[in-house]
């Protein structure tokens, strides 16, 4: 039986941007380039909308100046990945933005209501880029599920927390959040 190998295309952060710039897509899609594949991300439901504000609601008390809490906006992590996490930590001002995305973020969390299985996956371009604290807020399993220690493309260090729980960012270990104020 004979076989023949298919080409992919792997598109990079720049050739991705300029079809962004020459309207290759259309103004309300929502898409993100993730190891050189462009995703299409599904549309956002309440539960997820009003996870996201939960987040940046927590997230706002514990970061505060010298921080800027960015949500569903592109950082551009490598040469082929510009991911759009639900909410992303910086350091910085977004003024700090205006003319190159951020490259990096202290932390990244993503809302999982119908993705979990590409959340998780994902996590390999987050652990790839040093990104320390990667969190999951899983609607399925009621649970944040937080990543550390990136290793190669992997995170050596997975912890899963339930409503009950506090969890404190890498970045500022002195706050405790509760994870039921995270979920909304």
């Amino acid at each position: 039986m004979a076989t023949s190998a298919v080409d992919v295309h792997r598109w990079t952060r720049e050739e991705y941007e300029r079809l962004a710039e020459d309207g290759y897509f259309q103004p309300d899609e929502r898409v993100e380039l993730v190891d050189g594949i462009i995703y299409e991300m599904s549309p956002q439901k309440s539960w997820h909308a009003a996870a996201i504000r939960a987040l940046q609601e927590s997230l706002g008390l514990v970061f505060k100046d010298g921080y800027d809490i960015r949500v569903q906006m592109p950082v551009a992590l490598s040469l082929d990945s510009e991911p759009e996490p639900d909410v992303a930590v910086v350091v910085g001002h977004w003024r700090d933005y205006r003319d190159l995305h951020p490259s990096t973020a202290v932390l990244v969390i993503e809302v999982a209501d119908t993705t979990l299985l590409y959340d998780r996956e994902k996590a390999k371009v987050y652990a790839e880029a040093g990104i320390l604290d990667y969190w999951i807020l899983n609607r399925s399993d009621t649970c944040l599920e937080v990543y550390r220690e990136p290793q190669d493309r992997h995170y050596r260090s997975r912890t899963v927390l339930k409503a009950g729980e506090l969890v404190s960012p890498l970045a500022c270990p002195e706050a405790s959040l509760p994870v039921v104020n995270l979920l909304p």
